[in-house]
Formats: C-alpha cells, structure tokens, sequence
C-alpha cells in the first residue's frame, strides 16, 4: 500500500537553522502563534503571526508546495468558516480567524517538517513525565501516538488503492468493492502490528 505517501507534514530532511533549532524553541513557537491568534487578538496581530509562520517555513528551505497542501485539504473548510464569519461579523473578523487557522496549522506543519518522528516522541514523553506519579507511563504513550502516526497514513493509502482498483474494474460505484478489501487489509495490518510489538515485549500489560 502507499499510505505513506499521504503522510501530512511528515519530516523533511535538512540543515536549516530551524531544522537544528531545539524541540522547546519550536514548540514555544507554536504555542505563542496559537495564542496570538486566538486569545483575542486583532485581525493585525492575526496577520503579523501568519507572515511569521510564512517566513520561517522558507527559512526552514521547505518546498512551496508544502505550504499550499495544508490550505487545500481545508479549502472547503475554509471557505465556509470564512463566509459564516463574514456575513455574522464583517471582513475583518473573518480575515481574524482565518489568518489564525492559517498560522497556526502551518506553525504545526513547520513544527513536525523540521523534527525527526522519533525526537517529536521523546519530547512528547518528557511533557508527559509528571503524569507518571498518577500511573500513567510517558513510553506507552508515546508508542500509542507512534502507532497512530504510522496506521492513519496507512489506512488512507488503502482507501486510495482500493478505490483505483475499483475504478479500473468498473466497481467504483460498489460500496462493498471499496470497503471491504479496506478492512481485511486494516486487520491484516493491525495484527502484524501487535505480532511485532509481543516479538520486541511491547505493549504487553505489567503484571
């Protein structure tokens, strides 16, 4: 299957100033984006952070078409919040919030464009660490989101697949000749998964 080829943002390799920037510095980028964006801030303010996010996802040398990708999975989305906000409060108020989606999706973006799966999960386990005095396990967790990150793609690329061979045999109409190959091949995937993990000790509950 070729679900890693619909992987959104996944890591692009490089040796910008942001790509060797600290997970931290990176993260504190987005936070203070989101918060500009949505704590209140003016359409100005809203507009200051998305040519920030702009400048620093060339800074970072990614591809133009990086930054378009987003915008077009939310161009529906888009349009429609855009329209709503337009007509219920004015062109200003609907740039606001617009811009604001805009910056911080394309902060997140530049955010897991410039940093390595595996470093984006180890940070994600030390924010977590605290959460061990509770019971919880950071290392779990941090394999969950692993998991989720690595089958999401996956599944997509099976619906994709599944619909090409459909249509080439004539059955894109056929709701069963889209979805059932898409679900034996999911548990087919699903069970490799966990075989791995008990082969490696993973994933088992402590006794």
């Amino acid at each position: 299957m070729r679900g890693h080829a619909h992987l959104i943002a996944a890591y692009h390799p490089g040796n910008s100033v942001v790509h060797r920037a600290p997970l931290r510095l990176k993260a504190a980028f987005l936070l203070v984006v989101a918060v500009v964006c949505f704590a209140g801030a003016g359409p100005f303010a809203a507009s200051g952070a998305l040519t920030a996010v702009v400048v620093l996802h060339f800074a970072a040398q990614l591809p133009a078409a990086r930054l378009w990708k987003p915008i077009r999975l939310m161009l529906v989305f888009l349009l429609l919040i855009g329209a709503y906000q337009f007509w219920q409060s004015g062109p200003l108020t609907a740039w606001r919030i617009l811009a604001g989606i805009l910056a911080t999706v394309l902060a997140a973006n530049i955010l897991t464009a410039t940093t390595p799966v595996d470093r984006l999960l180890d940070g994600l386990a030390r924010l977590v660490a605290p959460l061990r005095r509770f019971g919880a396990d950071p290392e779990r967790f941090a394999l969950t989101v692993s998991l989720m990150l690595r089958s999401i793609p996956f599944i997509i690329g099976a619906f994709d697949d599944v619909r090409d061979a459909a249509r080439a045999r004539g059955l894109e109409r056929n709701l069963r000749a889209r979805t059932l190959p898409v679900m034996i091949c999911t548990v087919a995937y699903a069970r490799q998964t966990g075989e791995a993990l008990a082969a490696r000790g993973l994933g088992e509950a402590e006794e």
